[in-house]
């Protein structure tokens, strides 16, 4: 009978531990998947991100003018050009002010700070027309440096009423929303309640 009793605590001792092993294991698997998971994740919306560019073609007429005087003011000499600035600009986001964090025990992807587009180039092409040189007062090489400089602010400046902004920010909210159907295929959800989005914001989110 003890002989009975000691084969009976036997099998009921190592089917408890071998219920506790496999406890062990199953819980270490589904932590490395889950943290597997929120890496993916992580990385599949960093390059959702990366997507985001606004690009926008300026075609502007630039009339340039300077006029040099010599002798006392008596004598000035004047050099004129009709500019055409072709100029390529290119709106988008710096990466490194996203925060993104994984909550692997609630499947959740926080998204805490999204940055403000910004102007990321602008490159400009000149075209000369009507070139004119004054007696003392030409065109040199070291204009050119400076009529690239003048038309990359003339282009900045007219930047704010062309509307890219408004569209860059319109492709971030974009962004937003399929990182959340990208969260939602395998069961986590995206958390961006930190984010301070006005009413007009909110509407394109949830037309």
């Amino acid at each position: 009978m003890d002989g009975l009793l000691e084969v009976l605590l036997g099998l009921i001792l190592g089917a408890i531990a071998m219920y506790w092993i496999f406890s062990f294991f199953r819980k270490k698997r589904n932590k490395e998947t889950t943290e597997v998971q929120s890496t993916v994740l992580l990385e599949r919306i960093k390059n959702v991100c990366k997507l985001i560019s606004v690009e926008g073609d300026f075609a502007e007429i630039y009339k340039y003018e300077n006029t040099r005087e010599r002798f006392l003011s008596l004598v000035s000499s004047k050099k004129k050009a009709l500019i055409v600035i072709n100029a390529k600009v290119h709106i988008g986001y710096d990466l490194q002010k996203i925060r993104l964090e994984a909550n692997n025990a609630k499947k959740k992807i926080v998204l805490s700070s999204f940055p403000q587009p910004q102007i990321l180039s602008i490159e400009p092409q000149l075209e000369f027309y009507d070139i004119k040189n004054g007696l003392f007062n030409a065109f040199t090489p070291n204009d050119l440096t400076s009529l690239n400089q003048e038309a990359i602010k003339h282009i900045r400046d007219k930047i704010p009423q062309s509307g890219l902004m408004e569209t860059a920010r319109k492709e971030a909210l974009e962004a937003i929303m399929l990182m959340e159907k990208l969260v939602e295929t395998i069961g986590w959800k995206l958390e961006y309640s930190a984010l301070e989005l006005s009413s007009a914001e909110q509407e394109k989110l949830n037309p």
